[in-house]
């Protein structure tokens, strides 16, 4: 894959699938900001992995949902490189519970991390990117946001918003060669998936046709190629990463 840009900012990079788009994108020649919330330590070690087979990394933090730390991180990498070339909106956290116990408090902090976080970055990338007309962002919402899950109407209305609000991005970036896209991943073999009960994860293989886990690098070769020269006619689109559990 080719890619015209030359930095890509990815937020919640520092461990799990944020942290594998990053290695990925590495890999194709891209300086990569790894963003973190709380996790310096682990963002500190991907930027060394990174660097150590031939990479360029910067690691930088901020709480995406605070809108004037988001904005000065974006004032920061346009500052050191002169351009923000690609954004991929992952950083999200999860606050499950039937919806009968869910309190607004409980629904509106996901939605905040989740959802008006990407409204920021996207909102941000497509001011940054008018000026070189030019430049692709990559939501990642999730599977649930399409077929719906017990126990998270918080999470999935905000991976759901992100989809929806992905396409608004993308007609009015179109006219400033600017593209958004959104990947929709399944069930990813992570260090959370793997201490779940045997039976809680056979479970949920029977659910998927493919019977396995996605490894997060498939995740990342996905959002990859949406921000990628070969997808440059691709935008407004879901891209869903998960072994056809949802069709």
């Amino acid at each position: 894959m080719t890619f015209s840009g030359k930095n890509v900012l990815i937020t919640g990079a520092s461990r799990g699938i944020g942290a594998e788009i990053a290695k990925v994108l590495a890999g194709y020649g891209l300086k990569v900001w790894i963003n973190y919330k709380s996790s310096a330590e682990m963002a500190d070690k991907l930027k060394e992995e990174i660097e150590n087979n031939g990479g360029n990394a910067a690691v930088i933090g901020f709480d995406v949902s605070d809108e004037k730390t988001f904005v000065d991180a974006i004032k920061t990498i346009i500052e050191a490189d002169g351009e923000l070339g690609y954004l991929v909106n992952n950083a999200g956290i999860t606050n499950d519970k039937l919806a009968m116990r869910m309190s607004v408090e409980d629904f509106k902090k996901v939605i905040d991390a989740n959802l008006t976080s990407t409204f920021i970055g996207c909102r941000e990338a497509i001011k940054v990117m008018s000026k070189k007309r030019f430049g692709a962002v990559v939501n990642i919402a999730s599977v649930v946001a399409e077929s719906g899950n017990i126990g998270q109407a918080n999470y999935v209305a905000s991976k759901g918003g992100i989809i929806a609000m992905t396409k608004t991005f993308a007609l009015e970036g179109a006219a400033r060669n600017i593209r958004f896209n959104s990947v929709t991943p399944g069930f990813i073999d992570t260090d959370m998936t793997k201490n779940l009960p045997e039976k809680v994860k056979q479970e949920i293989l029977n659910k998927i046709p493919l019977k396995r886990l996605a490894n997060p690098k498939e995740v990342a070769n996905a959002a990859a190629f949406l921000l990628s020269d070969e997808a440059s006619y691709i935008t407004g689109e879901t891209l869903k990463v998960n072994g056809g559990m949802y069709m």
